[in-house]
């Protein structure tokens, strides 16, 4: 009991000080875990994590133990005995990387399909019988293109969550591209539009990226705008 005691007013003593020392600095919780990084090792060593951590996120990776993450690390570096073999390793990468994968997968597609029915009903939004839809900003005259023409084309491209993954105005440069030669919510499209047109097209994952994805910018199953 009075070891327990000790121990509680330890604890006790240690938050108050705590609470002190934010008090006196008027520093936040935020500001006390910002990562300071003393030198070009400590610089590295996070850009290193964050470009993992990011790289898993984007695949759907979450639940992970990250003490354990940190513990193979050093088991590495130091040339320690490894639980896992190669084998076991690649194994429970694949399996974890599946089973988050599916997940991601699967609510990506039913956001999209979500997506994809309320906007339909909007005014102004046509619908092609393979599921394109499109909006007509600006009716051009001149010619329709072919699916075998080479086009020049300003655009701008967006996941739902209005994230951009790319943008010739950006560049300050039209694309010129063979129009048989993109996604095909692209090739079918654009031959829709005379020149001179502006359009908002609402591509669906199949004539898009589809299951695969485009790699980080755009996730598996997207809806593209």
């Amino acid at each position: 009991i009075c070891k327990m005691t000790k121990k509680l007013l330890f604890l006790v003593f240690s938050a108050a000080t705590v609470c002190g020392a934010q008090a006196q600095t008027g520093k936040t919780e935020a500001d006390q875990n910002q990562v300071v990084l003393k030198s070009k090792s400590d610089s590295a060593s996070y850009a290193f994590g964050l470009s993992v951590a990011e790289d898993l996120k984007s695949r759907g990776v979450k639940g992970l133990n990250y003490a354990l993450v940190a513990r193979a690390m050093e088991d590495i570096f130091s040339n320690r005995t490894v639980t896992l073999n190669g084998d076991q390793r690649q194994k429970a990468i694949y399996s974890f990387l599946e089973s988050a994968g599916n997940e991601l997968k699967a609510a990506s597609s039913a956001e999209g399909k979500r997506f994809l029915e309320e906007n339909k009903k909007k005014p102004g939004i046509r619908t092609t019988a393979s599921g394109l839809q499109y909006e007509v900003l600006q009716a051009g005259t001149g010619a329709k293109p072919k699916a075998s023409d080479e086009v020049t084309v300003h655009y701008k491209g967006t996941l739902l969550n209005g994230k951009q993954f790319d943008s010739s105005y950006d560049r300050n440069e039209p694309l010129k591209i063979q129009l048989n030669q993109v996604i095909p919510g692209w090739t079918e499209g654009v031959q829709l539009m005379p020149v001179g047109s502006r359009c908002r097209f609402f591509v669906p994952s199949q004539l898009g990226y589809g299951e695969r994805g485009a790699g980080a910018e755009i996730p598996p199953f997207s809806v593209l705008i």
